[in-house]
């Protein structure tokens, strides 16, 4: 690894997109090192200080305990999984995230699947420098496309990367950094507008999110699940708030201590995509032209 692309685990905070990305690699690498680890990263450690890595192999976490980004990374590893192994066709996989995602290589993709990054420029340049120095790799039979982040219009560069809106997809958000609420509800017409009919959209959102609707209708209390469903479903989703505490019973371990600062969602897209919408309006138009043809000849 060269001394530019070496990152300290130490840095910043979620106010710093390069450092909050390191900090999520050094809880996968923790969690990884751990006895029973939720889920194996073999990758994670390409991004973390060496002198970090050294006081986690010393001092490894209890194999009960862990943390809210683990126990979300092991609840997206799975319904990614269980979507594009048990529902034919899934062969588009949308990744919204900080820049150091390691799913591409250490999940197993199905032969043919086109996996898309939505991540910042910068940081991804940087990991995939990384990655390369300790021999990560796409499988042949599969394509890594990075989309990057900061676009102007996410929806057109995807299409034009090969993203097809006929075809089935899953989207997956964890660590895409977000400043505002507006920079969310981007994203969520973005998987509105390209994912078909039956597709899943999975992932974390910030907590803040919520609160920024009631500061800004000057709300006494908030209701995040009203306000989420309502959001979601505006946006023609059907969505499921899980419960952190719940994902932890399931996989035997500790509801994690600390505030919970993310929202753990899957939804459910209950409209055609854009290119299903154009397709049927065609399709409509062609059939009601023959029809009158056929009226005219009879006339």
């Amino acid at each position: 690894m060269t001394s530019s692309a070496v990152v300290r685990a130490t840095m910043g905070g979620d106010d710093d997109p390069l450092a909050a990305a390191i900090n999520r690699a050094s809880l996968r690498l923790q969690e990884t090192l751990a006895p029973e680890p939720l889920f194996h990263d073999p990758y994670a450690g390409c991004f973390v200080d060496s002198q970090v890595q050294k006081k986690m192999n010393q001092d490894p976490l209890p194999t009960t305990s862990t943390s809210h980004y683990c126990l979300a990374t092991k609840f997206i590893d799975d319904k990614l999984f269980s979507v594009v192994n048990h529902i034919d066709g899934v062969r588009q996989i949308v990744l919204l995230t900080d820049g150091m995602e390691t799913r591409h290589y250490r999940l197993k993709w199905p032969n043919s699947s086109i996996i898309f990054d939505v991540s910042p420029e910068r940081i991804f340049r940087t990991a995939a420098q990384n990655l390369r120095g300790v021999g990560a790799k796409i499988p042949k039979s599969c394509l890594l496309v990075h989309v990057p982040s900061e676009s102007s219009d996410l929806q057109e560069i995807l299409c034009r990367k090969g993203f097809n809106g006929n075809r089935p997809s899953i989207w997956a958000l964890q660590g895409l950094p977000m400043m505002t609420l507006a920079s969310f509800i981007d994203v969520l017409v973005t998987v509105s507008s390209l994912a078909t009919k039956g597709c899943f959209f999975v992932g974390e959102l910030p907590a803040w999110l919520a609160e920024t609707e009631v500061v800004i209708k000057g709300l006494e209390q908030p209701d995040t699940r009203r306000w989420i469903d309502k959001l979601f479903l505006s946006n023609g989703f059907r969505v499921d708030m899980i419960s952190y505490d719940e994902v932890a019973k399931d996989v035997c371990r500790n509801p994690p201590s600390g505030d919970c600062t993310h929202i753990l969602f899957v939804a459910e897209q209950l409209r055609l995509s854009d290119v299903q919408m154009e397709s049927w309006r065609r399709e409509f138009q062609r059939v009601e032209e023959e029809g009158d043809e056929e009226g005219f000849e009879e006339l």
